[in-house]
């Protein structure tokens, strides 16, 4: 009796496993795919492209690539350097002043504190596209379009980084260590800056790419205040291009600057990504 129930506990065991790990599989096999059918377009001219679906590269990469870079409608190492100063900038940014506030609601007790937590929370439930035409106005009525640092500073005002910051705040810093530091002399932002952040550096490689890569591929804002050539990013160079009239159409270069383009999102993934997995374990188990 004993051996049979072993081995059904071991065959259940083994189907549940084999159904893990097959759902794992492919789930893996679909976002790979996608990366991999846009590398195998970039390679194609614009002919092949028209003539339907290819799962193998052609002999167009090189072309491709010299037709992107030498297009005169875009000028992507300009394009690059924008992308790259508003995505650093606004990551750094963002997750820094989040962890700030976060500290802020969870360490102090103030009047209204969670009125003022409320309140965040509320904005977070707020669409971006609600405040947007007030604040594009605004730009234009200031003169204030083509600046790169217009697209920076909004990204601070981050309530949904905010709430995952004091989420794990929650689970990770225990307030007697806080007290301690303060009886041994440590005025409040050595706290937050020596002791705090390096308690918080998963949780902020988990924010910092999100937030880098949520800034590198946001169209919607750039197309609106930037029209200066020299001041465009890399999503509004890509619709540029979509944009072409048919005669100087050519999807092939599209494809070519959208790899060129996701290409720096897989490397600041690849360098966070042991910090990422360690951020998302520890932040989802309260101590």
């Amino acid at each position: 009796m004993n051996s049979n129930a072993n081995r059904n506990a071991k065959i259940k065991l083994f189907i549940s496993r084999f159904v893990v790990y097959a759902i794992l599989i492919f789930l893996a096999f679909l976002c790979l795919f996608f990366f991999w059918l846009m590398f195998v377009n970039s390679t194609r001219s614009n002919a092949q492209l028209q003539s339907g679906f290819a799962l193998f590269p052609k002999e167009n990469f090189l072309k491709n690539f010299y037709n992107a870079w030498h297009d005169g409608t875009i000028d992507i190492p300009t394009g690059m350097k924008n992308s790259f100063i508003v995505a650093i900038c606004s990551a750094l940014l963002t997750t820094y002043f989040s962890a700030l506030t976060a500290y802020g609601t969870y360490v102090y007790n103030f009047r209204f504190k969670k009125a003022v937590h409320l309140f965040i929370l509320a904005i977070m439930m707020i669409p971006s596209q609600v405040s947007a035409v007030g604040f594009i106005q605004l730009a234009f009525k200031f003169h204030l379009t083509n600046k790169l640092w217009l697209l920076i500073v909004p990204s601070i005002a981050a309530p949904a980084v905010y709430f995952y910051m004091r989420q794990y705040l929650q689970a990770t810093l225990p307030l007697e260590m806080v007290e301690a530091a303060r009886i041994d002399g440590s005025n409040e932002f050595r706290i937050f800056n020596q002791i705090v952040l390096p308690i918080m550096k998963p949780a902020m490689a988990v924010q910092m790419i999100f937030s880098f890569v949520g800034s590198w591929n946001n169209y919607f804002m750039p197309s609106l205040l930037l029209n200066d050539a020299k001041k465009k990013t890399v999503p509004v160079m890509i619709g540029t291009l979509r944009s072409a009239d048919f005669t100087k159409f050519d999807m092939g270069k599209v494809y070519m600057l959208m790899l060129m383009a996701i290409l720096p999102v897989m490397v600041i993934y690849i360098i966070l990504s042991k910090s990422i997995i360690k951020g998302v374990t520890s932040g989802s188990v309260k101590g």
